[in-house]
């Protein structure tokens, strides 16, 4: 069976946007997946950007139609965060003309988050639905979302986590015993409120990232690091522990986003366990049993709890949750929950 995968590229970037989607590019890739692009133009939301954007999505996915074989597989990353012209049609004819087998890969479920969903993607989730033979969800908490939506659980496969593969020739250092915890990402504290009140805990906290905010200067116990990219980020923490939270307050994930936690895979998880560094979770995060059962970090109900929590892990017991933590990001780095999701999907056809 002729394999291929469909991927957004940028024209501008000839990149396929963030670390996680592009991870998996590279992965279905070593799988022998061929790959049909459809480029952005370009990302400016002017009238003839707009204009060129969709004469060159109706452009590839035209030839795209042409160029896939009858009887074939295509592997698709959803959801798709902007419409495209000839989209759906293509992919409903592809299905009823040529017969081909769609294996579906979720990022984001947008009714889960919150945030964002509306009609847009109300219609683009029950389309991604209505063409998947099989579909890549994060985890089993998210695979009973989908099976209550109607979805046989036959067609659905965990992922457990995403991974992170890091260049062959990097060598992430051996993490160093340290009661702090470290926060990698988009640092906005008007998206992620808790952040503002990390002074308040009598720890130490490492920050990397965009949009720091100067207010939390004042705190001491808080060092800002800078902003980093995602393929050097792994070789800047190499201490303590990296936590996974978020919301608007440190006393639970509360809001859109903390919420969400509950139900999906937050890359920061991989960032971290790529680095080399075991994590502080929300004891109520679908990850939370993913980091229990592999002993690799401390799940805790709230942020206030931590010093507590720290000063009780030996350097003993750190080093044991290292060795771990070593197991885990030896996988993530080679793709290998990413190659074992696609295989069980292949299966089923």
């Amino acid at each position: 069976m002729k394999k291929y995968q469909i991927i957004e590229l940028s024209a501008e970037q000839h990149h396929a946007g963030s670390k996680a989607v592009q991870d998996i590019f590279e992965v279905a890739k070593s799988l022998g997946y061929e790959s049909q692009i459809i480029r952005t133009a370009t990302n400016t939301d002017s009238l003839w950007g707009k204009i060129r954007r969709q004469i060159l999505f109706f452009i590839d996915w035209l030839t795209l139609y042409f160029s896939i074989t009858p009887n074939s597989l295509a592997l698709i990353q959803h959801p798709y965060h902007h419409r495209q012209l000839i989209r759906h049609w293509v992919l409903n004819q592809l299905k009823k003309n040529k017969k081909v087998k769609f294996i579906s890969f979720v990022h984001d479920v947008e009714e889960l988050r919150k945030s964002l969903y509306n009609t847009y993607y109300e219609k683009e989730f029950n389309f991604m639905l209505s063409i998947a033979d099989s579909i890549i969800v994060h985890n089993n908490i998210m695979k009973s979302f989908f099976i209550k939506k109607g979805i046989p659980e036959s067609k659905l496969i965990s992922l457990k986590i995403f991974d992170y593969l890091i260049d062959k020739q990097s060598s992430v250092s051996k993490a160093v015993f340290e009661r702090s915890i470290s926060i990698a990402g988009n640092l906005d504290i008007k998206k992620s409120a808790y952040i503002a009140q990390l002074g308040t805990l009598d720890i130490t906290i490492h920050l990397y990232g965009p949009n720091f905010s100067h207010s939390l200067e004042k705190y001491k116990t808080i060092q800002y690091h800078g902003s980093f990219p995602a393929s050097d980020i792994p070789n800047q923490l190499n201490s303590g522990f990296g936590l996974v939270w978020d919301g608007n307050s440190i006393d639970t994930c509360s809001g859109d986003f903390g919420e969400y936690l509950q139900y999906n895979n937050p890359h920061k998880l991989s960032l971290y366990l790529a680095s080399g560094i075991p994590v502080i979770i929300w004891d109520k995060a679908a990850e939370a049993g993913f980091v229990k059962e592999n002993h690799i970090g401390v799940c805790v109900s709230s942020l206030s709890e931590l010093k507590n929590k720290l000063e009780q892990v030996s350097e003993y017991h750190y080093q044991e949750m290292i060795k771990n933590v070593a197991h885990i990001s030896g996988l993530l780095h080679q793709g290998e929950y990413t190659k074992r999701a696609i295989k069980l999907a292949e299966n089923l056809f």
